[in-house]
């Protein structure tokens, strides 16, 4: 017993703050998770039809319903990762998904993929890549948080772009199954760094939030801004999960959020055959256009430095009141240089989603932060899942894309009046955790 707890005990001890290593492994868990997300799926979806002859809306369905899945599951996850910590949660998603990756790849039947690929979808996507390497991040940092968030942002978006193309060259020499094969190999060994890296918060460690050296509690202050990063900020607030539902503040974030994700998804979702329609490029050329708008994505790093600037609400304003810019010069994009610019341009604002998270944590702290994020994500995944079809269904109902514009550029703009009304809410109480960010 004495060696079993020693060996649970061990960590490594890397020349650079712990919470980086932390960082750095949940990065694993995000690369093979991303594996049956939307953005893999839809990439690959041609190699799994040629194989198998099934029918391509199916597996379309069943990333959506694997999103729409994991918004269902995220909270109760959150709950957890707030109770019993990550470090035990996120091995448990490597493992799962590895399962679930060995069974997808040796599926016969359409409804066993279906089926498979939504529950592991449902299950990894909050444990890997949304609310709990989130919450971790929330737990390592304080005035670095913005950037380790951002970063957990950038996982998946990378993840996808070496996927599909790694995915894609293996089913060149054999088929998509090896690919999965090999992949839920790679989700089995990861468990074990997760088991030996992965830590609930720093202090369990001996250490503090972004590496700083102990120090004495900062009281609380009042008549400052919690909004501006400039100055010395107080200790963060306790609040529970209940008690941020009841504040207007997280509602108005909540709606912005799903209002901002369903109009970006639906422009994003049809922005091929919108292109191919109205610009009159071809559907090469317009893929090219989504591919450099999903590559200026990876501008996450650099929304989260802003923010830390200007502050995650202010930015968010911006990115949603760009975003209805970015509508209206769709509607002006007539060439193939043009539609580029709109491509990187998309890119970049699309990607601040993470600014919500930043929003939660500024406003609401750590204390509770993974049954918070868990509830946010509903609304995200809804988002999604309604901007995927309901743009599709607003074409085939009206027959051109007018209603979809007209309905994006609304959206956005409403996103943007709802994140200029949610102001940071007067903490419930006066009880403050220690090591203001």
């Amino acid at each position: 017993m004495t060696t079993l707890t020693a060996a649970l005990h061990w960590r490594p001890h890397p020349p650079f703050f712990y919470g980086w290593l932390v960082l750095g492994t949940g990065a694993l868990g995000a690369f093979v998770a991303t594996s049956i997300a939307g953005v893999v799926l839809g990439g690959i979806q041609g190699l799994i039809v040629e194989e198998t002859g099934w029918n391509r809306s199916t597996i379309g369905l069943a990333a959506a319903v694997g999103v729409w899945g994991s918004g269902l599951v995220a909270p109760f996850i959150g709950r957890l990762a707030d109770r019993y910590g990550p470090r035990w949660i996120m091995p448990l998603g490597t493992l799962l998904l590895g399962l679930g990756l060995f069974v997808l790849a040796g599926s016969e039947a359409i409804w066993v993929f279906f089926l498979v690929a939504v529950l592991i979808r449902a299950i990894s996507q909050p444990l890997l890549i949304g609310v709990v390497p989130q919450t971790n991040a929330v737990s390592f940092f304080r005035r670095q948080r913005n950037l380790a968030l951002a970063l957990t942002g950038l996982f998946r978006p990378v993840s996808g772009a070496i996927l599909i193309p790694l995915i894609s060259a293996v089913a060149v020499v054999s088929n998509w199954r090896t690919a999965f094969h090999g992949l839920g190999v790679l989700s089995l060994l990861f468990t074990l760094p997760m088991l030996l890296v992965i830590r609930r918060r720093p202090e369990d460690i001996g250490l503090r939030p972004d590496g700083d050296p102990a120090e004495s509690h900062v009281p609380a202050r009042t008549g400052v801004d919690p909004e501006v990063t400039n100055q010395t900020r107080p200790s963060e607030p306790v609040w529970t999960a209940r008690e941020v539902l009841r504040t207007r503040a997280f509602w108005f974030v909540a709606i912005a959020m799903f209002l901002s994700v369903s109009s970006s998804s639906s422009i994003g979702f049809n922005m091929v055959p919108y292109l191919h329609e109205t610009a009159h490029l071809s559907t090469t050329q317009a893929a090219g256009v989504l591919s450099v708008g999903t590559l200026f994505a990876l501008t996450n790093l650099v929304w989260g430095y802003v923010a830390d600037k200007l502050t995650p609400r202010r930015c968010m304003i911006g990115e949603m009141l760009g975003g209805a810019g970015m509508i209206l010069f769709l509607i002006a994009v007539d060439s193939l240089l043009s539609a580029y610019a709109f491509g990187m341009l998309w890119g970049i604002v699309s990607s601040a989603q993470v600014l919500v998270y930043m929003i939660l944590a500024r406003y609401f702290g750590q204390a509770s932060y993974g049954a918070i994020a868990g509830t946010m994500r509903p609304f995200e995944a809804g988002g999604l899942g309604v901007g995927q079809s309901l743009g599709t269904l607003l074409y085939d109902v009206t027959g051109n894309y007018d209603t979809l514009i007209i309905a994006a550029l609304g959206a956005h703009l409403l996103a943007a009046l709802l994140m200029l009304l949610a102001r940071p809410p007067v903490p419930p109480s006066l009880a403050f955790v220690s090591d203001a960010p």
